[in-house]
């Protein structure tokens, strides 16, 4: 037996004994004369004892050694670097590889030594090492092959420099190297995971410049990017290129295609490919797989399609196709989304009988559905389950939990279930802690606050921005404003430790490390700050906030313009209001209907119609529809300046448009229309209401009150009977104010017919309303009717009312029938019950009648709104 063969054989009885290994091989190698080849073929197995014990020390040592042996050939120096990437311990291999470098210079290494190491640096994700082997690789007078090449192109395409990818494909041909198919491969996915398919696809043309035919892997890759960018007919097109190319598009190619449509929610022309690919045998399709059947069920359970995907699901069993735990999950997921928990208790029933044992995956996707709806105790009961099956519980299941708890303001089970888990060997993610801690804040526990932030601490999560955030609404919500400003200050020098200065208990809570310095300011931190300090008046110091914040490289987003806007507009600032919002078009910022809302109610208390209608006409250019709280605003300013026709032609248009006026928008005109003493045209208004909303108390009161204003007693009095028949209640008609008119115009017999008609239903009312009765009577000379009246109002007032009984809400009872031939006009429109469409012909029929008004159109503005920041009143 050779030396060599007997040190081998020595390092392999000993490598369970690393310490002693290291020792032989050591001994050997510091002998008065190594044998160069024993040492050579030993070398692999020494090292991969050291690399599996972990003994780095060892391997540093291991290199310097064998750099001072000037006897043993240099492969054993590179060969050990070619085993210490393989062995993912890239840093030590880049660190070894540099020794050797500048120790021996002259020695080149091999050209595959450099390709290993590019190969490691993008399997590991360390771009910046491939820069620096480039450079060395050239310096040293090693040639470039066309896998060094790729090798280059891939790292760039991986970190997303598609275009220095492009220069060194064409470099390669300033090298004498010819470009390969993988070559071109590489590059056509880069562009396409960089979202360029377009160029991507003008790479087939090169490609058979070097008389080379894409392959299908190249095809299936484009194919999928043109679907994921919606280019449908470019897939398409592929697929018949595909075909004129001589290949047969496969199982991949659809699966593509189906993949990157039900992602994008495109199911109509995913269910068309899969429907073709099931029946189509004229154009040789692929069958779908498990893998297609599966795409397109997670597809239609994304969008809650959950017919589609029962059948689909039928369809799979009936075809005896293997429902797998992946497909299960999958449905599932789309029960759950949907709230049909029963069904899924179901589904995961059919699962054990079907052999499939649900995983941890599976009892999540259940637990959370769960805690989403408040099914706490069959949540736990769940976690028993899973137990018993020998499944732990992970930082998913718990946070579903504790997230639950948290939604419906139960702090107590939540902090439980935290310290549950902890117990429990799961560590509590990040996200976990910031939603305890935000429920805390926000049911104003501070101490308890304080306490978990720094559990959060000692456990070693680290706090971030989220973190910072939720004390920092905290503090604002608590009125702690000026605290809240000082961590925002804090967070840009000191990271999360600017917590620290909340208050003793934070000193020291967490380190200054650079993760911490990472832990800055954010959109949301700035929102929830500016929004603080114009709700408490500070406007200025927003400003400075916003002023901030940019020079931070932080841009304002349309919450924090709205917050502004609507501050303005709260304290009558509109031209400040209007410079905001000319500032938020310059940024290219979307307005929302909370934009305009803030601006038209502010135009609207200054009485600026015309602006106001301005702001009306740009909303519909920007395609944002008005609410009822808009027309309601401006219908408002619009009654008060007496301009009641335009205010009707904004009620059209809201019918016109679908949206359903609320009652409040009738009784603005209503009382309008009165006012004017257009009481026909109101009476109009109200029919139109009561098909519309209904028999409300609020449109018969407001109408009553606003015809008894203006003296219409015989239609007040009419209308208040329907009211009556209807069993309205009569809290807010000024009934005693009809029966005091009705006296003093000598139709005493119609008042006292109205006070028999409130006794008969029941009603509760005050007993002074008989007084102007009793006084009629007696001027009339019937006493005895007097004195009827008078005891009947003294039983009143001794027992608080005409009965026990009290008033019944009519709103949902039938309607009466109509009265014969001589009924009043008000009990004929009070009765009806005919649709909206005879309330969109009465509306024409009132605007008919009174000429249609125009809505006037904004012109500039007569003051400058040039310069947001000046304050101007």
């Amino acid at each position: 037996m050779n030396e060599s063969t007997k040190l081998r054989e020595a390092l392999l009885k000993n490598w369970k004994n690393p310490a002693l290994a290291w020792q032989i091989f050591k001994r050997v190698l510091c002998g008065p004369s190594p044998c160069p080849l024993s040492l050579c073929k030993s070398l692999p197995i020494v090292a991969d004892i050291l690399i599996r014990s972990k003994m780095h020390p060892q391997l540093d040592t291991l290199h310097h050694v064998l750099l001072l042996h000037t006897s043993l050939h240099s492969s054993s120096l590179f060969a050990l670097v070619r085993i210490l990437a393989r062995s993912g311990l890239l840093d030590m291999a880049v660190s070894h590889f540099h020794s050797i470098r500048k120790q021996l210079p002259h020695i080149p290494p091999p050209v595959y030594l450099y390709n290993l190491l590019l190969h490691s640096s993008i399997q590991e994700n360390r771009s910046d090492f491939i820069p620096f082997l480039y450079k060395e690789m050239i310096f040293s007078g090693v040639s470039p092959d066309v896998y060094t090449f790729n090798l280059l192109i891939r790292g760039l395409c991986d970190a997303g420099h598609t275009d220095d990818a492009r220069k060194v494909l064409d470099k390669m041909h300033q090298k004498g190297c010819i470009p390969n198919e993988f070559t071109f491969g590489i590059l056509v996915r880069g562009y396409c995971k960089a979202g360029l398919a377009i160029e991507a696809f003008r790479i087939l043309d090169e490609m058979r410049g070097f008389g080379l035919t894409p392959n299908k892997v190249v095809y299936n890759t484009l194919i999928s990017s043109f679907c994921k960018e919606g280019r449908d007919e470019e897939a398409e097109s592929l697929v018949d290129k595909m075909r004129e190319d001589g290949l047969v598009p496969d199982i991949v190619t659809f699966n593509s295609r189906v993949a990157a449509l039900c992602k994008d929610g495109k199911m109509l022309e995913a269910s068309r490919i899969f429907r073709d690919m099931q029946t189509d045998d004229a154009l040789e399709l692929p069958r779908p797989n498990i893998v297609t059947f599966n795409l397109m069920l997670k597809g239609f359970c994304k969008i809650g399609m959950l017919e589609e995907a029962e059948t689909l699901i039928e369809t799979m069993k009936a075809n005896c196709i293997l429902m797998t735990l992946q497909s299960y999950n999958i449905w599932l997921m789309g029960l759950v989304k949907k709230g049909k928990l029963l069904e899924a208790r179901l589904v995961i029933k059919e699962m054990v009988t079907k052999g499939i044992e649900p995983d941890i995956c599976t009892y999540n996707t259940v637990m959370d559905g769960l805690c989403k709806n408040g099914m706490f105790s069959d949540a736990k009961v769940l976690i028993s389950l899973m137990q018993s099956r020998g499944i732990l519980p992970d930082t998913r299941t718990y946070t579903s939990l504790l997230h639950g708890y948290c939604s419906r303001g139960k702090i107590f089970e939540a902090s439980y279930t935290l310290n549950e888990m902890m117990r429990a060997d799961c560590s509590p993610n990040i996200y976990s802690g910031n939603i305890l801690l935000h429920s805390l804040w926000n049911e104003g526990k501070i101490s308890e606050a304080d306490s978990l932030l720094q559990k959060m601490n000692e456990k070693g999560l680290d706090l971030d921005t989220v973190t910072c955030n939720i004390v920092i609404h905290g503090l604002c919500r608590s009125g702690k404003l000026d605290k809240a400003m000082e961590i925002v200050d804090g967070m840009w020098n000191h990271g999360k430790t600017a917590l620290g200065s909340l208050r003793n208990l934070y000193l020291g809570l967490v380190n200054d490390s650079c993760a911490g310095n990472r832990c800055t300011p954010d959109m949301i931190t700035y929102s929830i700050i500016i929004k603080q300090q114009c709700e408490a008046g500070r406007l200025e110091d927003a400003k400075k906030m916003l002023i901030e914040m940019v020079g931070r490289n932080l841009y304002p987003d349309s919450i924090i313009y709205n917050t502004f806007i609507h501050s303005y507009c709260n304290v009558g600032k509109i031209a400040s209001a209007f410079r905001a919002l000319k500032d938020m078009e310059k940024k290219g910022l979307q307005k929302t209907l909370h934009t305009y809302n803030s601006l038209i109610m502010a135009l609207a208390k200054n009485n600026q119609i015309f602006e106001m209608h301005g702001v009306l006409n740009e909303m519909r250019e920007q395609g944002i529809t008005p609410k009822v709280c808009t027309y309601n605003t401006i219908i408002g300013s619009l009654c008060d300046a007496g301009q009641t026709n335009d205010a009707m032609s904004l009620l059209n248009e809201m019918l016109q448009k679908g949206i359903v006026p609320n009652i409040h928008s009738f009784c603005l005109l209503i009382k309008a229309f009165c006012g004017e003493g257009e009481y026909r045209a109101a009476q109009e208004v109200f029919e139109i209401a009561l098909n519309i909303s209904g028999h409300k108390t609020a449109l018969y009161s407001t109408m009553f009150n606003e015809l008894l204003l203006g003296g219409e007693i015989i239609e007040a009095a009419e209308l208040f009977e329907a009211a009556v028949e209807q069993c309205l209640h009569i809290g807010k008609f000024v009934y005693m104010d009809l029966i005091d008119r009705l006296c003093k115009d000598e139709k005493l017999d119609h008042a006292i017919d109205i006070l028999h008609k409130l006794i008969d239903k029941g009603y509760s009312f005050d007993p002074a309303v008989l007084i102007p009765v009793i006084d009629a009577l007696r001027e009339m000379g019937k006493k005895r009717e007097a004195d009827e009246f008078t005891e009947k109002m003294l039983n009143m007032s001794s027992e608080g009312g005409v009965a026990n009984k009290v008033w019944h809400s009519g709103e949902g009872r039938n309607h009466l029938k109509l009265k014969k031939k001589g009924q009043s006009e008000w009990k004929n429109i009070v009765h009806r019950d005919d649709g909206s469409a005879i309330a969109l012909k009465a509306l024409q029929r009132v605007q008919n009648g009174w000429g249609q008004g125009s809505i006037l159109h904004l012109h500039s503005l007569k003051k400058d709104i040039s310069d947001f920041w000046e304050d101007a009143g």
